[in-house]
């Protein structure tokens, strides 16, 4: 289980011309375990998102499995930069798969809404200056659960998806002062589906649409009806389900 701040990142997945966080994950094994030449992780994140529960797997050669696990996260960590950090460690069955065995995720979104920026927050909060009215924004969030076309939220990536369907089992906003918590959990995620939901909460909590307006653009399949894409260093991969 991995944890990490993805601002100087170009996402998790390895990349050709860019750094990514997998990138710094293989080198760290590679000095453990110079046969290791891939891990798996089981999402991909996009540039400058961040992580506390990314989970991967990577197979090490039985020469070394003498190893235990708190001393094998111990070595990576020592082998990492300080922007990425192995939290957890577990032996699992040769059958598993950090991607296909994970039966969902929840990500969540942080929004610090007052007049001035916490200054400690800037780098994984959105500042948004205007009072958002929070209750049509949780009435506009729970139009997201249950299982629905998502195409109206998620951008388009450079090849075709035929499948846009999608379910939520929880989409809630928890506030804590100036804090809002956009807490989105399900089965799988489109490119940028989260910050595309969570831009149009914005615009419902600034006036901009109504919350009965969610049910319509869900329907329209269109992304240009739909709010803005939120930035990416407010979004924070929370957990994977197994």
């Amino acid at each position: 289980t991995i944890a990490y701040d993805g601002a100087n990142y170009a996402g998790f997945q390895w990349q050709p011309n860019d750094i990514s966080v997998q990138q710094r994950l293989e080198e760290a094994l590679q000095k453990l375990f110079p046969s290791v030449k891939r891990i798996h992780g089981s999402s991909r994140t996009d540039t400058g998102v961040h992580a506390r529960g990314m989970v991967a797997h990577v197979d090490v050669p039985n020469t070394r499995s003498e190893m235990t696990t708190s001393k094998l996260r111990l070595a990576l960590n020592a082998n990492l930069p300080e922007d990425i950090r192995i939290s957890l460690v577990q032996r699992v069955s040769s059958a598993f798969h950090a991607r296909f065995d994970a039966r969902g995720k929840q990500y969540r979104y942080f929004i610090w809404n007052h007049p001035a920026m916490d200054p400690l927050r800037r780098s994984q909060t959105w500042h948004m200056p205007r009072k958002l009215d929070l209750e049509p924004m949780r009435d506009a969030a729970r139009r997201f659960v249950g299982k629905h076309d998502f195409e109206s939220f998620a951008n388009c990536r450079s090849y075709k998806i035929d499948d846009h369907v999608r379910t939520l089992h929880r989409c809630d906003i928890l506030r804590r002062g100036p804090l809002l918590t956009v807490a989105i959990e399900g089965d799988g995620f489109l490119y940028k589906m989260c910050r595309g939901i969570v831009g149009t909460l914005v615009y419902v909590g600034e006036g901009k649409l109504q919350p009965s307006e969610i049910d319509k653009i869900l329907k329209r399949r269109d992304r240009r009806v739909a709010g803005m894409t939120a930035p990416a260093h407010g979004l924070v991969l929370w957990k994977v389900f197994y």
